[in-house]
């Protein structure tokens, strides 16, 4: 119950974090301004956090989402740094991803090429979103 229930409120921060782009008047008719670009930035980050928070959750129901190079696995014994190791890991390869990145040292297996499809058609709507919100004026 407590993992769909963490998955939900994911995914409506991502939502509602997402929505700040289409909003009226929270960006439009402005230039490119320091706000503007935190605006983007929290945007981002939140995306970020937020998909490598699907990821570690939907991998420790024991589901695979993402497969390691035999470089990038952790040697640790310990049980709370092996955690902190995967939670990192899968941050960064949902850093990589929305970015589109890509280097190669991790990739998405199962239920996780789903997941990683849908970030990195949001990765590339972020700008496109942003630019159109940014310079051009709707008037209805």
């Amino acid at each position: 119950m407590g993992f769909y229930f963490s998955i939900i409120i994911i995914i409506l921060c991502i939502v509602l974090s997402l929505r700040e782009l289409f909003i009226p008047d929270k960006i439009k008719g402005k230039k490119m301004s320091i706000e503007n670009f935190f605006i983007l930035a929290i945007i981002y980050a939140t995306v970020m956090i937020g998909f490598g928070l699907i990821y570690f959750l939907v991998g420790t129901e024991g589901h695979p989402v993402i497969m390691e190079g035999e470089y990038t696995k952790s040697t640790s014994t310990n049980e709370a740094i092996t955690t902190i190791s995967k939670l990192e890991t899968c941050i960064y390869f949902s850093a990589v991803t929305l970015f589109s990145v890509g280097y190669g040292d991790i990739a998405p297996i199962g239920i996780g090429r789903f997941i990683a499809v849908l970030e990195a058609l949001i990765g590339y709507t972020i700008p496109t979103a942003f630019v159109a919100r940014t310079v051009f004026d709707r008037k209805v």
